[in-house]
């Protein structure tokens, strides 16, 4: 049996642990926000352990690189990957450690051959929509002129983004809560894209599955006449037969 590299068995042995420190963010990143009435100590906590789930992400980069047996392409192949990676060292803003994660997680959950792309699509949409509701909460809930104040409020002006209804009862008013507004639209018109890619390619095998299987139908039809054909002719020979010796 043939052995696989190195960073494939890093890869496979890691895929589970990072997925349960990227749900782990995700409580760290949820908790000072829903409860606005956090301690300090609490929160203190919650932001070690958003920097923790990254460094680990970081970590694993890492360790994958050293593994590659082709460093440079791998880099060049996993750009992304490194630019989340110094993404949150550049400015120590808390927004920039929820996108270089979910770039991380995104890219690593992409890798596992068992997540079926319609899990992968559904999770994605589970995970914009609550990362964005949050985000977007966590900035505009104290601003002057804006009217999103509570976390339903939140989720139905992400729903609605992410759909492109944009009803437009709420609307975020800060910079950084468009420019999360932005980031949401382009994700959610992505998203719409695969979803109605995956819809069409499953219609589409099936109607194939469907075809295939009135064609070996029509064929076993065929064949089956071809007998009945070739016995109906042994019949008649043999009364022809039985005719002349009569």
């Amino acid at each position: 049996m043939k052995q696989q590299p190195a960073q494939v068995r890093w890869e496979h042995l890691t895929q589970r642990p990072l997925m349960a420190l990227a749900v782990l963010f995700a409580v760290a990143y949820a908790v000072p926000i829903v409860a606005d009435t956090a301690g300090g100590t609490l929160t203190t906590v919650c932001t070690g352990i958003e920097w923790g789930v990254w460094g680990a992400f970081a970590v694993d980069y890492l360790v994958r690189l050293s593994l590659s047996r082709e460093r440079w392409r791998f880099v060049r192949r996993h750009w992304l990957d490194l630019c989340a990676v110094l993404l949150p060292l550049i400015q120590p803003l808390r927004l920039l450690r929820v996108v270089a994660t979910l770039l991380l997680v995104q890219r690593r959950a992409r890798m596992a051959s068992q997540i079926r792309l319609t899990t992968y699509v559904a999770g994605a949409v589970v995970g914009l929509l609550m990362f964005g509701s949050l985000a977007v909460l966590s900035v505009e809930r104290d601003s002057p002129d804006g009217n999103i104040r509570t976390l339903g409020d939140a989720v139905w002006w992400s729903f609605t983004t992410m759909t492109t209804v944009g009803y437009g009862d709420h609307a975020p008013t800060t910079g950084l809560g468009r420019i999360i507004a932005v980031g949401l639209m382009l994700s959610g018109i992505a998203l719409l894209g695969v979803v109605t890619a995956n819809i069409a390619a499953w219609f589409i095998a099936r109607f194939e599955k469907d075809d295939v299987e009135e064609r070996r139908q029509t064929e076993a039809i065929v064949a089956l006449t071809e007998e009945v054909r070739a016995l109906r002719a042994q019949v008649t020979a043999l009364q022809e037969q039985r005719s002349v010796r009569h």
